[in-house]
């Protein structure tokens, strides 16, 4: 489908601009992408499926751990399959319903994966500076109040942003310059006066970005303070080691959405948004399997026992 013999439609297509390679450079991304996808899927579900069948793990931290599991599992799925059927088939075309529809999900998951990682904070905060009070205060129906209006407000805040995008206008086919229906590419190329949703985006950052960063920063200071009172130095390192994995994951998340804003080109942009798609889902099995000792012995331990079963 040709761009230049596009007229304004009622309904307009859309363009995934996707990677510009050819044919061979596109089926090399093809197999990183599904590669990556593969870990993601595998990692995630390995995590969702041990802290299910693990009574050891059945605490508020891999509650969280578990919800982070499954968002980033849902996450890349809304925009790592398309990529791949876009790199084998060459079909770049979006209707606009599937575009509307990517982009809210994209907009939703990736605003939980911020709440989620506050609410991850906060329950190390208190399993490090009240250890004897942690399994009182962080009951299940705190563990509850924290993960659910992380779902919940950032679907409301997808809905806003969605109904605000699906009023502007667009010309014919029109071409989106990123690997899916991301929310500032298809404002960038709308041909109506986007300033109210600019402004929306703006105030959803701040409630979504800004505020829980502050509150993860915080609560690690407030970390810090406490592990510093500790005398000896073994005792300072186990009880801040037990932070190091979710401290990775934060660094990760906000340090590659701070460098996507920084990227000068379209192909260092393309690049640095399938990092920050895919960076933290991938890393959060492995840094939580390599580094958790619980994770490793819980390992362990199924393998253990499917070995005298298999005997």
């Amino acid at each position: 489908m040709n761009i230049e013999k596009s007229n304004i439609t009622s309904e307009p297509v859309f363009y995934i601009f996707a990677f510009s390679t050819t044919q061979n450079q596109g089926l090399i991304i093809l197999v990183t992408v599904f590669q990556i996808y593969f870990i993601i899927l595998s990692g995630n579900l390995l995590i969702i499926v041990l802290i299910c069948v693990e009574p050891r793990l059945h605490t508020p931290m891999y509650f969280f751990l578990c919800n982070l599991s499954t968002l980033d599992i849902m996450y890349v799925s809304t925009t790592l399959p398309k990529l791949m059927y876009i790199c084998l088939t060459g079909d770049h075309v979006v209707s606009y319903a599937s575009c509307m529809a990517q982009m809210y999900l994209s907009v939703a998951f990736g605003d939980t994966e911020s709440f989620l990682l506050t609410s991850m904070a906060i329950d190390r905060y208190v399993a490090v500076c009240f250890p004897l009070h942690y399994s009182l205060i962080m009951s299940k129906k705190v563990c509850g109040l924290l993960v659910f209006p992380a779902w919940f407000m950032s679907m409301v805040n997808a809905s806003i942003l969605t109904s605000l995008t699906c009023n502007l206008s667009y010309f014919g086919l029109v071409q989106v310059k990123n690997f899916f229906c991301e929310l500032k590419a298809l404002m960038n190329v709308s041909i109506s006066d986007t300033t109210s949703l600019k402004i929306s985006i703006t105030v959803a950052a701040m409630y979504v970005g800004v505020i829980p960063s502050c509150l993860i920063l915080a609560s690690y200071v407030r970390i810090i303070h406490t592990v510093l009172k500790i005398k000896s130095l073994a005792g300072r390192w186990k009880t801040f080691s037990s932070c190091s994995s979710h401290i990775t994951i934060v660094v990760v998340f906000y340090g590659s959405g701070m460098t996507l804003y920084l990227s000068q080109s379209l192909e260092q942009e393309l690049i640095l948004s399938l990092m920050f798609v895919t960076l933290v889902p991938m890393l959060n099995p492995l840094v939580y399997s390599l580094r958790n000792k619980d994770i490793t012995e819980a390992i362990r331990r199924r393998i253990d026992k499917k070995i005298s079963c298999s005997l």
